[in-house]
């Protein structure tokens, strides 16, 4: 069975007839031959197009000798840090260290270095001077050019510089590894390869770059916060692969970092064979003693069926990674996949998922899209809907309809999230209706964010008249098929843009909905996202307003602890916050007030101390109580 997977160490090389390989892969996940996996994707393409490829997953970067396992490749080296940023792999919002690692073997962390690229790719080129190093994934592509790094609270460089590499791939990678692969393979010098689509590089001189965009410098960037604003909305407007424009940055008189444009879309059929290569779909057996790899099981039993985003939320990176642009797998190549899981022996009758980034996005936002590209200065959906937006749910409904009759599948849900606004934009509501009555397990996970117009606006998000109807139209909708399902919203907490009024705001709604979230996201600024720049600047680099930021931790915790407010443990943060609003109003017996005043108390030893006074108990409550211990009989 483990020759089915690619070699992991040079014995297994040699079992398929190999001496060397052509390219090493280092990953800073374990190995996990799945299709949702980066590293999967990257060295099945390159397999299928005739080069060998070795894998070293999450190597001991404290020792040199962790990436010699397959010597020296005969093309090059490269390196990803995983399916997820490493910092944000490591740390929490508050900059805490997480105590486990979905992507490592039995969830144990402390198997990958921050800053995973920088220090991989330095690994290597201290023992191999002169042999290619090609970085890529999530960690480099959204590290490609100057950027703002919230861990360490600094603008930092290119990662193409401080991880000594010589090539940059962003976004998805298939079409440019193979064609740097084919250049490699044909002779052609690592430093000459300046030509690929996806791909950044250095160079001394700009004698040979053509047709491109100045950036500011990064001393500029570094020095004044409107330039770095207005740098990344230029970046921001040039993600398109058709057109968006060669971007230069400057780091000295002989030092320049070139982004090349976007590479294209892949086709349905490119995606189809993407998504059909020889993936053994599961961890590798060498981590079998651990209890394989945690991060698996949110996938194994899912579909895949799109990938890029239309959606334009300022707190996602997927513009600048997936693209705008829809990408879709045709109905056939899913419909294989699903028959091959019915057959997996612990597959239970129930397909986890049928989607992508937004699981109701299977078309282009508009038709010109695949020839013309996207707007760089209008978005499809905000902050209404375009004119020329294709709403449409038909082929994703076709699809549904296709996985549910499948033998042996017992129910299709769909987790990856809908957007609601898009949903609402379709004048046929046969979606709406056949989502309720299928595809939902008593609750749908929906991501309003916020209800503030004012924070909603930063976060590229509709305002909250859209999502009132939405929640209006589900409601409608269970009820006429007589169904109990509920909306869980997805919640933000000190967005850019939100102040302490704005966060009552929301916990007033909450309160009137009756709702208290188990979970709340406090906003993270991760590299390369419009309210990342926000949170740095201070500007929101769309029109250059000012923003008023919520940074310092004691106002971000009491933001936090209003969408909580019925917490015990929040009580203090909850009045605090009220105070800061003047909205102590709220602080009361009224229901319409979030929380009790508090009362003088002794404890048991006689000390005198605050507590929140208690709500009256109803005669009703204690007579329920009652019952419930007599059985229900009367006294």
């Amino acid at each position: 069975m483990v020759r089915d997977f690619l070699p992991v160490t040079m014995e297994e090389a040699r079992q398929r007839g190999w001496d060397t390989v052509d390219f090493v892969y280092i990953s800073g996940d374990a190995y996990v031959d799945h299709p949702s996996f980066g590293h999967a994707i990257i060295t099945r393409v390159l397999e299928a197009n005739g080069y060998s490829v070795g894998i070293i997953a999450q190597p001991d970067w404290k020792n040199d000798a962790s990436i010699n396992v397959f010597g020296k490749p005969r093309l090059g080296f490269i390196v990803s840090a995983g399916n997820m940023d490493s910092m944000v792999n490591h740390y929490t919002v508050s900059k805490k260290r997480r105590h486990n690692d979905a992507f490592t073997p039995g969830g144990a962390y402390g198997k990958r270095p921050d800053y995973a690229v920088v220090v991989y790719g330095n690994l290597i080129r201290r023992t191999y001077k002169d042999v290619p190093i090609i970085i890529g994934g999530i960690e480099a592509s959204l590290r490609r050019l100057g950027h703002y790094d919230y861990w360490s609270d600094t603008v930092k460089r290119s990662v193409l510089l401080d991880s000594s590499a010589d090539l940059l791939l962003y976004g998805m990678g298939e079409r440019s590894i193979v064609e740097v692969a084919d250049a490699l393979n044909s002779g052609i010098d690592i430093k000459d390869i300046t030509f690929v689509l996806g791909s950044v590089y250095k160079t001394k001189s700009l004698e040979n770059v053509y047709d491109y965009k100045m950036l500011p410098s990064f001393l500029e960037i570094c020095s004044d916060r409107k330039k770095y604003a207005a740098s990344f909305y230029i970046q921001y407007t040039n993600t398109d692969p058709f057109s968006g424009q060669r971007l230069v940055e400057k780091y000295k008189d002989n030092e320049y970092i070139v982004q090349n444009p976007a590479a294209k879309p892949l086709t349905q059929s490119e995606m189809d064979r993407v998504y059909s290569l020889n993936y053994m779909r599961t961890w590798h057996p060498s981590y079998d003693k651990y209890g394989g790899v945690p991060a698996i099981e949110e996938v194994k039993f899912s579909l895949t069926s799109n990938r890029g985003c239309f959606g334009g939320c300022s707190f996602c990176a997927l513009t600048f990674h997936q693209g705008r642009i829809i990408q879709s797998r045709s109905h056939e190549s899913l419909l294989k996949e699903a028959e091959a899981l019915t057959w997996e022996p612990d597959f239970k009758g129930y397909i986890h998922d049928v989607g992508g980034p937004t699981a109701n996005f299977r078309y282009p936002a508009c038709k010109k899209q695949m020839t013309k590209g996207v707007c760089p200065n209008k978005q499809c959906l905000f902050p209404k809907p375009c004119a020329n937006l294709r709403a449409d749910h038909s082929d994703y409904l076709e699809l549904l309809r296709k996985l549910r009759a499948l033998p042996k599948v017992k129910k299709v849900f769909i987790r990856s999230g809908i957007r609601f606004d898009y949903v609402l934009a379709d004048a046929d509501d046969t979606f709406m209706k056949e989502l309720c009555e299928y595809h939902v397990s008593g609750q749908l996970k929906v991501a309003p964010e916020h209800v503030s117009d004012a924070v909603l606006k930063r976060m590229g998000k509709p305002s909250n008249s859209v999502y009132q109807k939405f929640v209006k139209k589900y409601k409608e909708t269970n009820a006429a098929l007589g169904k109990k399902q509920y909306l869980v919203p997805y919640l933000m907490s000190s967005h850019p843009g939100s102040t302490m009024k704005d966060a009552v705001i929301l916990a007033e709604y909450l309160r009137d909905l009756g709702y208290m979230p188990e979970q709340v996201q406090d906003f993270y600024p991760t590299p390369s996202t419009l309210s990342t720049c926000m949170y740095y600047t201070g500007y929101d680099p769309r029109t250059m307003e000012k923003v008023y930021v919520p940074k310092d931790p004691k106002e971000k915790a009491m933001q936090r602890a209003l969408i909580q407010y019925r917490n015990p443990k929040n009580y203090e943060l909850v009045v605090a916050a009220l105070e800061e609003a003047g909205r102590t109003d709220l602080i009361g017996y009224d229901k319409k007030c979030l929380i009790r005043p508090m009362y003088k108390d002794k404890d048991k030893y006689g000390r005198e101390h605050q507590t929140p006074a208690k709500r009256p108990v109803k005669k009703k409550t204690i007579r329920n109580v009652h019952k419930k211990k007599t059985g229900g009989r009367s006294s």
